[in-house]
């Protein structure tokens, strides 16, 4: 018997946020996969230009655009909105990026559902967008902020790197190497079987790029269709032999960690009354999204108190939800977090997560959403969740309904 919550938050309003289209590209790996040779804003004009021809939508309409980029080049806005013109987007659409960490994609969606919710706008799109490749290099160290801050310990806590806070989060709340690694390999495999089953194939929009051979120089054309980081074959047993990447007796490795990755996804979100007036298809609905801080130094438990919140904001039970795409940053946060929200693991990720797929920050908000709207409709689902930690101890969730 559905729960009251559950029946109020499926019934339909005419000033529900809708989403009318939803599309990513391939995740590709860094330095080394499909999108080595392509930037960013290229990646970005063609999921954008994607979204809206996917319904037939004069690109004229969208008046926003919100880009979750955590790496921007240039320090700003202006690729971004490069991109959307490239894309076909007209000059009058208003655009603008922005940085929460790893919930970037997310954030820019929620933004963009604010201001159809208030009435500011009546269509706009939420993107999220981030090569790796290109923008990923060192990070600032103590000499780059005031010793007066840095005097706080947990102010100082925000500069300790990622994988030392995977660490610290297995350390402190007594996740084991091998359920890291039976975690991740599962991750693998459940990616494996969906790419093979060509799952992944109605959410990815193919774009024909450039690669260049890094021994020969040849540049020749290509069109990536496919996520590259995903490997067939992943064991616990074979993620055992690799050795611990950040302390010499640690259990976070290359193969229980999120790949760093380059990619884009974009999200077409309206108001119900104007999607029926246009004509466009309904295929999901945008609930809430609730973000809250966490220490630092374990800031991968950022979705095990996110979640909760977003649930306690709607009144649905983890039960309420049909499952969940929580952000894979690491096995150890992504395992503590589901153990303990006391959510079973079959309801996590069900095509795999960001260990096999690839974590391209500023994307991956958006991609979560993505992929939630095609694991829906492939499973005959409806309510999800998206979730994920971010940089210097923050979580942020999410709640949409599949109309599918």
């Amino acid at each position: 018997m559905s729960s009251p919550a559950r029946t109020r938050v499926l019934n339909k309003d005419d000033n529900d946020v809708v989403i009318v289209a939803a599309v990513r590209s391939a995740i590709t790996k860094a330095n080394k996969g499909g999108f080595k040779d392509t930037k960013p804003d290229f990646i970005l004009s063609q999921v954008l230009r994607a979204v809206y021809q996917k319904v037939n939508l004069d690109p004229a309409l969208v008046e926003d655009i919100a880009v979750g980029n955590v790496l921007p080049p240039g320090g700003g806005a202006t690729a971004a909105r490069m991109a959307a013109l490239h894309a076909g987007i007209p000059n009058t659409t208003s655009l603008n990026t922005l940085n929460r960490q790893c919930s970037s994609g997310l954030s820019a969606v929620h933004q963009i559902a604010n201001e159809i919710s208030v009435g500011q706008i009546d269509i706009g799109i939420g993107a999220g967008s981030e090569s790796m490749t290109f923008g990923y290099g060192s990070r600032p160290g103590e000499k780059d902020f005031s010793s007066d801050v840095l005097s706080t310990h947990e102010a100082a806590d925000c500069l300790i790197p990622m994988g030392i806070t995977s660490e610290n989060v297995a350390n402190d709340y007594g996740i084991s190497r091998e359920a890291q690694d039976i975690f991740a390999a599962q991750s693998f495999q459940k990616a494996a079987a969906a790419q093979t089953m060509g799952k992944f194939k109605p959410e990815i929009t193919p774009i024909r790029t450039k690669i260049i051979n890094p021994k020969t120089d040849e540049i020749r054309e290509i069109v990536i269709d496919a996520d590259d980081g995903i490997r067939a074959g992943v064991t616990a047993e074979s993620l055992s032999k690799l050795k611990p990447a950040f302390i010499k007796n640690g259990s976070t490795h290359a193969g229980n960690a999120s790949q760093i990755s380059d990619g884009a996804a974009a999200v077409l979100l309206t108001r119900r009354s104007v999607a029926l007036r246009l004509g466009l298809p309904i295929i999901g609905k945008f609930v809430t999204a609730a973000t809250i801080g966490v220490p630092p130094r374990v800031m991968g438990v950022g979705p095990a108190y996110a979640i909760p919140r977003v649930l306690e904001k709607t009144g649905l039970s983890k039960d309420d939800i049909d499952f969940y795409e929580i952000n894979e940053a690491f096995a150890s946060q992504a395992v503590y977090s589901v153990q303990s929200l006391g959510i079973p693991f079959d309801k996590v990720n069900l095509h795999g997560g960001a260990i096999a797929i690839g974590h391209p920050l500023g994307c991956t908000g958006a991609r979560q959403i993505v992929t939630g709207l095609n694991v829906a409709k492939q499973h005959g689902k409806k309510i999800f969740v998206t979730s994920m930690c971010m940089g210097s101890g923050m979580g942020m969730a999410a709640v949409f309904v599949s109309e599918q």
